[in-house]
């Protein structure tokens, strides 16, 4: 049941979250056997091809696509680089993958694409031997025209329109990290981590007793943004979610337990879902 509270509310029960990362393999099982494979689109060129993914970086870079380097792997057959770009002054990531065709066929690494434009609603860019998961669909074209790929539009995720709790306009915070001293001092805010698409992860609960366990801030630019965040982080089937919520903020919290305390502290609600 998928839960609106204000804040003074009942006390919630202390939990753990995991937080899974679904992963689209190039091959998969079961216990009936893998799935019906999904070949590549027939419009998907055959070139160009690169030799590994930091040769797709480079070619970005050189349209003007640059990349801050958030992660790289090179797996058996594979490459990945996992990227940040700022342009016009707006900031968004994709994620390049390059594959050994000796190693994988064009057909897996489109089954593997697929997997991804179904579950996880992704837009791919795609030729070749390779891929570009493109974060932001908005910036798909301009990566395909960059290295001569076609997009591939993920299926759209149709997210419920939970009613949201009457949300306070204030307090607004400047900056995420002013948000972090508030939750800090109400809870705990420590060993901060900032994401480039400016949201900022820290440990909460040294304040309050509780074990340590993650929460993610976030400011968002509107109202509708704002709603549209809440809405999606409690609309994933069996995976609960706790956030405190305010005027232009938010806190996802790991510790389900110290959501009522946050949103008290801050002047916000509460807003979740208890996976059922």
């Amino acid at each position: 049941m998928r839960h609106i509270r204000s804040a003074p509310a009942l006390a919630a029960a202390t939990a753990l979250s995991a937080a899974f990362l679904a992963t689209a393999f190039l091959a998969s099982c079961g216990t009936d056997g893998p799935p019906p494979r999904v070949p590549m689109p027939s419009n998907v060129p055959t070139s160009p091809q690169f030799a590994d993914s930091d040769a797709v970086v480079a070619a970005l870079g050189r349209a003007g696509i640059p990349c801050l380097v958030t992660l790289h792997t090179a797996p058996e057959g594979a490459s990945t680089t996992e990227c940040t770009a700022t342009l016009d002054g707006r900031t968004f990531q994709y994620e390049v993958a390059v594959f050994d065709l000796e190693r994988f066929s064009r057909d897996e690494i489109g089954n593997a694409i697929a997997t991804g434009r179904t579950v996880h609603h992704q837009t791919f860019v795609a030729a070749g031997n390779w891929h570009v998961a493109a974060i932001d669909p908005e910036y798909a074209p301009r990566i395909a025209q960059a290295l001569g790929g076609v997009v591939l539009p993920g299926d759209e995720l149709k997210i419920p329109d939970y009613p949201l709790p009457a949300i306070p306009s204030s307090p607004r915070f400047d900056s995420v990290e002013s948000l972090a001293a508030a939750l800090d001092s109400a809870v705990g805010c420590e060993d901060h981590d900032a994401d480039p698409g400016g949201s900022l992860t820290c440990r909460t609960g040294s304040r309050v007793g509780h074990s340590p366990n993650c929460a993610v801030l976030r400011l968002h630019p509107s109202d509708a943004d704002r709603d549209h965040y809440l809405r999606e982080a409690i609309s994933h089937p069996a995976i609960p979610a706790y956030l405190a919520t305010g005027a232009n903020w938010s806190v996802n919290l790991c510790d389900y337990g110290l959501a009522d305390r946050v949103a008290a502290d801050l002047g916000g609600v509460v807003v979740s879902y208890d996976g059922n």
